[in-house]
């Protein structure tokens, strides 16, 4: 009989959307020490570390593509194939966020205010843990899968989604602190300068917001 269902489901769907989630992670966590590169002026590290989040995310984009191509299209799935494919555009988006987060600042060798420069690196390190996260609940949709999308599994992975929720909130409450403190510098800065560091606060924000939109597709999953 496992061989039976081995030659219907074939390798479990949802482990590429595992290594997935593990790429775009990658790909977030890059950001800490990129902009630490950035704000000690050391430009061809930075630039190194941009030239890691495009390789992983180039990766991941080359993955997000097989995947589409070969999730099975069996009856016998427990979740319909449609919501995996939108858990899996939601992950990308965090790779993608981190691509274009580095390669603004990188293009324009941006420098923020040396008086929110930590502040600022708190809210990266938090959008960090929010696709960390992310990917922790994620790593868990092979046991539901196995499951059936029952029982404790169940349990386990909306606890995890909890947590998401939490660090989500917690990066908003950062993004407009962050947002009102450059607001009381904003005069002393060119306004092109300012312009841009409020779309990079922006963008970086989208990191955590994509991370939480990966939770609400997971709760979507558990509900059928």
């Amino acid at each position: 009989m496992s061989n039976l269902l081995a030659n219907i489901f074939g390798a479990s769907p949802v482990q590429p959307l595992e290594k997935h989630i593990g790429l775009a992670y990658s790909c977030a966590k890059q950001l800490i020490g990129f902009f630490t590169a950035v704000f000690n002026g050391e430009w061809e590290k930075a630039s190194e570390i941009r030239d890691e989040i495009e390789r992983l995310e180039n990766e991941a984009d080359d993955l997000k593509k097989e995947i589409r191509m070969r999730l099975p299209k069996s009856l016998f799935m427990p979740v319909p194939r449609e919501d995996l494919l939108e858990l899996l555009l939601v992950q990308d988006k965090i790779a993608n966020r981190t691509r274009d987060v580095s390669g603004i600042v990188l293009g324009r060798k941006m420098q923020l205010p040396k008086s929110i420069r930590p502040q600022f690196l708190e809210f990266v390190e938090r959008n960090v843990d929010a696709a960390k996260q992310a990917r922790k609940s994620v790593r868990e949709l092979d046991e539901l899968f196995t499951a059936g999308f029952r029982g404790a599994e169940v349990d386990l992975v909306a606890s995890l989604l909890e947590e998401l929720d939490s660090i989500e909130t917690d990066t908003d409450a950062k993004q407009a602190a962050l947002r009102a403190a450059l607001y009381e510098i904003e005069s002393t800065l060119n306004p092109i300068d300012a312009m841009f560091i409020y779309q990079i606060i922006e963008t970086t924000g989208e990191i955590a917001d994509m991370a939480e939109r990966v939770g609400r597709r997971l709760e979507l999953l558990l509900s059928h």
